[in-house]
């Protein structure tokens, strides 16, 4: 169902579309590409000039390779629109600072660490949390998980809680009262 009507007349001013993908490699790895870009409706005065109307403000990418283990085996950044041209791209290549990592319990807490505030683009480190939980949804599946492990997704959101009605119905082996 989508959104109720909107209370008042309205005209656009800004749109950001987010998109992310997720691919199986040739390899066995996956790479996850995500997109940002950013439009006005109108034209939009900058510090470096206007940018026209359906101009893209910001476009920005991040591709990262994981392996099976949720490993980051690679990782790349490019700014194709910024408002300060010359300066924001330079970040960029401080996205290889992701190889090595693992998309585990304090994963954003480490790339808040690594890339917050100055550290990094603002945009690209949004990215990364999409990237990472459009991983999961790319290995679901795609990888054979012991029977004896409690479910990569349970206990990760308020449906799939250990205590959820739906980990009853779906899940009972890991199922629990809540107290």
């Amino acid at each position: 169902m989508p959104l109720s009507a909107p209370k008042a007349p309205r005209s656009p001013i800004h749109h950001r579309q987010i998109s992310a993908r997720g691919y199986l490699r040739e390899d066995g790895n996956f790479d996850i590409e995500g997109h940002l870009q950013d439009t006005k409706a109108i034209d939009f005065k900058l510090q470096s000039g206007v940018r026209p109307a359906g101009e893209a403000v910001h476009s920005m990418w991040l591709r990262i390779t994981i392996d099976r283990t949720l490993t980051i085996v690679d990782a790349e950044a490019v700014t194709d629109a910024m408002p300060y041209p010359g300066e924001c791209g330079k970040i960029t290549p401080d996205y290889a600072k992701l190889i090595g990592m693992a998309i585990r319990p304090g994963f954003s807490n480490q790339i808040k660490s690594l890339f917050g505030n100055t550290r990094g683009c603002t945009h690209i480190t949004d990215l990364i949390g999409i990237v990472a939980t459009t991983a999961f949804q790319t290995i679901a599946g795609q990888i054979e998980q012991s029977p004896d492990a409690l479910p990569f997704q349970l206990d990760k959101c308020h449906a799939l809680a250990l205590s959820a009605p739906s980990v009853s119905a779906f899940y009972p082996k890991w199922y629990k009262q809540s107290q």
